[in-house]
């Protein structure tokens, strides 16, 4: 397949087969995209931040590790990633996120109404969307508090992970639309299915 552009603010859905390797990019750096999966054969099976964090052991996750599903089986591996720097702790942004945390900025719907949007056409209902694997998001954790901040993302232009699926898959991808998790800036997002 040859390289699809998530225009920036907005979201997509489609299919990954069982073998097939999501390549997602950043091609102008410091931009998140919220990534969600769902098994393809029944969407209420999707992937689940903390069976992830339970059976990988870790909330860093990179190459090499695997996110679970909510009934314990594996969706997608991280065989590859440049930046190493992602988030699996914070929700899609929302229209709520954004009178909570910008109130000064006019409403947008985020993440989340883009990847209701996109996914709808599949079965899933929006109070079906999980937290999403936030590629590239930067949210350190502090050690000692326990607090979080969202920090810009630390990718560079041409930055990006590939995740193989682990069985056929409907896969929810945006190019996030909160000004913290993107450092103030909108930019698209890129991928490709290897």
């Amino acid at each position: 397949m040859s390289l699809v552009e998530i225009p920036p603010r907005s979201g997509a859905a489609f299919s990954l087969k069982a073998g097939q390797t999501l390549k997602v990019i950043d091609p102008q750096g410091t931009q998140v995209s919220d990534l969600l999966a769902f098994a393809a054969d029944d969407v209420r099976e999707v992937i689940s931040n903390g069976r992830t964090f339970d059976y990988e052991e870790t909330i860093s996750l990179t190459t090499g590790n695997t996110l679970w599903s909510n009934r314990s089986n594996r969706l997608l591996e991280i065989v590859e990633d440049s930046v190493g720097r992602h988030d699996f702790l914070l929700t899609p942004c929302s229209e709520a996120t954004f009178r909570h945390f910008y109130p000064e900025h006019p409403v947008h719907r985020g993440c989340f109404g883009n990847l209701a949007e996109a996914l709808a056409p599949y079965g899933v209902e929006a109070d079906a969307i999980p937290v999403a694997f936030n590629v590239f998001m930067n949210v350190p954790v502090d050690g000692a508090t326990g607090k979080i901040e969202v920090l810009p993302p630390t990718s560079a232009p041409g930055d990006y992970i590939r995740l193989r699926a682990e069985c056929d898959l409907v896969i929810g991808l945006t190019a996030c639309s909160a000004y913290a998790s993107n450092g103030g800036s909108f930019k698209p997002i890129h991928y490709e299915i290897e």
